[in-house]
């Protein structure tokens, strides 16, 4: 033990000057200082609201002293030998206190059901406070959600009764462990904590992630496309071309041969595209929200043409991918441009009304503060919107890996899905920019204000068959929110509603589906009464989707190869864009 506690001071040494070194040589990274800042302001401002009336704030007090009279008396009884309930119980699926001893030890029981009072009562004092407006309340309860995270007794080395066990068992050992993983980690951070949700050096892409066989067909500064070897005799005459986020990598649809969305589509003959997205640099500062939709949907519908010969093709766009896609389609219904036949939604907003915790980061002193970063860079870091992405599920996507990484001393199982989720990308600041103000910050796409390229956006001009997917449990992209968009436009518009969140409830292979899905009437009214009269559906909802593609489209033709057209291939898939980190 103490040659491991030695150990462990020299690597603390190691990860504080890991954290010291970007400081030193100024380059820091911005941005905490605000957000701190925010949270503060937020809270005091709920806090004052309590303390105009002091008979209020009296009662709220005595609410928690008597929690804890309750705890305490509970606590004493059970010592006593009675069979007692406890005053305070965790959520059966939370995962933090599943351990034996936080039920059977009476300290570390006392310990949980103070912490759940107390963090229970914070969230009544947020929902119960008189005089704030929603969006302040929202914030709050999301401030305060990170805060109880963050101060869980399962997060700590002398109040967590598997870390004390595991800790006497290695005589420390694992802390060290824990210590050096934390140094690389910082340094791989450029100073911030990069947190180790998987094994890195277990996954390479176009090795073990992104091998479904393509070439690119296609290259410019923003993009190159992708278009994969056919696997079936004959097609759909119709191609597909799928949009994805740039705020991560395409390859999400292209994970392994299981889960591959791509790979599957493809042996169901149809002709698949992909943009991947450049990860672009402080050179592409200015390409702005319209450049990606010229240089990026169009230019593909350009390419896809001179390679296949087709001049429609029916689209698929994912997330942020989604909502370029919809402000292309109207576009080109304002210019009487016909390309896109029929398009796919998944997990897209449109309408940002019911947007959920990520317009917490979207007001307007946190977009001017992202703003002044961005203009000192050109672009925002990946890291950024990874760390964001995570906040919104911390007990799931922040504080485990904590514990048994940097804790418990052990590395993370190699999971493919969080591989990808760390692999993040920049956002160049123009672009970023006009995403946050007109959709999160001003909800314009919707309301017909947005112009691009001098033509009013208007998705109700959009009159082609749209397929909105939304998944039930999304923090990104809430279902409400997405159901909501359906009726931005014009045409038809088939919601299909799949079980699990913004990943998951896509990535649903048919081989081994994990989840189901709803499909019900229109879109219309609200989404609790649409999932009431929904039938559900066990298994994935990719077949499901297949056959709403073909029946708009049924004729087929020869298999098309990469290459087989007009656009020779300047390499193989999965391309050198995706290759590049942040």
């Amino acid at each position: 033990m103490s040659h491991n506690m030695a150990r462990l001071v020299e690597e603390y040494g190691k990860a504080t000057a890991a954290y010291l070194k970007p400081i030193e040589e100024r380059r820091a990274k911005a941005g905490m200082a605000d957000e701190m800042s925010d949270m503060v302001k937020t809270l005091v401002h709920v806090t004052e609201r309590w303390l105009i009336d002091p008979q209020k704030a009296i009662e709220a007090q005595a609410r928690l002293g008597a929690s804890f009279f309750d705890i305490w008396s509970s606590s004493l009884r059970r010592m006593q030998g009675e069979d007692v309930a406890p005053a305070a119980a965790p959520d059966p699926k939370d995962a933090r206190f599943k351990d034996a001893e936080w039920s059977d030890n009476a300290y570390f029981d006392f310990l949980k059901q103070a912490y759940l009072a107390t963090s229970r009562w914070a969230e009544s004092m947020v929902e119960d406070a008189e005089g704030i407006d929603e969006a302040t309340r929202q914030k709050a309860r999301f401030y305060v959600r990170q805060m109880s995270s963050a101060l869980s007794p399962s997060n700590f080395l002398g109040t967590n009764p598997e870390l004390i066990r595991e800790t006497m068992r290695e005589s420390g050992a694992n802390l060290v462990r824990g210590m050096q993983m934390l140094a690389e980690d910082i340094e791989a951070g450029g100073g911030e904590l990069k947190i180790r949700q998987s094994d890195p050096g277990r996954f390479q892409v176009g090795v073990n992630l992104a091998t479904t066989p393509g070439k690119v067909v296609f290259r410019n500064e923003l993009i190159e496309l992708l278009q994969y070897t056919p696997t079936t005799d004959t097609v759909l005459k119709r191609p597909l071309l799928i949009v994805p986020p740039w705020i991560n990598k395409f390859y999400i649809l292209d994970l392994n041969e299981q889960k591959s969305f791509i790979r599957w589509a493809v042996s169901q003959g149809l002709t698949v595209f992909c943009i991947s997205w450049v990860n672009p640099d402080a050179r592409l500062a200015e390409k702005s929200f319209e450049h990606y939709m010229r240089e990026g949907v169009f230019a593909a519908l350009d390419a896809i043409e001179q390679a296949t010969g087709e001049k429609r093709v029916t689209a698929i766009g994912y997330c942020v991918g989604g909502t370029l896609l919809s402000t292309a389609l109207g576009y080109m219904a304002a210019t009487k441009d016909d390309r896109i036949a029929s398009a796919t939604l998944f997990t897209t907003q449109v309408d940002f009304t019911h947007a959920g915790d990520l317009k917490v980061f979207a007001d307007e002193v946190g977009i001017k503060a992202i703003e002044e970063t961005m203009k000192a860079r050109g672009y925002l870091e990946g890291s950024r919107m990874a760390s964001a992405f995570n906040m919104l599920r911390p007990n799931d996507l922040i504080w485990p890996y904590i514990v048994n990484v940097y804790l418990k001393g052990q590395a993370p199982f190699p999971f493919d899905l969080l591989y990808w989720n760390s692999d993040s990308t920049r956002m160049p600041a123009a672009n970023h920019s006009f995403y946050l103000r007109n959709c999160y910050l001003e909800n314009n796409l919707s309301r017909g204000k947005v112009t691009i390229g001098g033509k009013k956006i208007d998705l109700k001009k959009v009159k082609i068959p749209i397929f909105n997917l939304a998944t039930r449990e999304d923090h990104i992209a809430p279902a409400k929110s997405v159901f909501l968009g359906c009726s931005a436009f014009g045409g038809p518009v088939e919601y299909v509603l799949a079980g699990s969140g913004h990943i998951a409830g896509v990535v649903n292979p048919p081989a081994k589906p994990k989840y189901q899905y709803w499909t019900g009437a229109e879109p219309e009214g609200e989404l609790e009464d649409w999932i009431a009269q929904a039938k559900e559906h066990p298994g994935t909802w990719w077949p499901y989707w297949f056959s709403w593609i073909e029946a708009q489209a049924p004729e087929r033709v020869p298999a098309r190869e990469p290459g087989g057209g007009k656009l020779p291939p300047l390499g193989d898939a999965p391309g050198t864009y995706v290759l590049v980190k942040s």
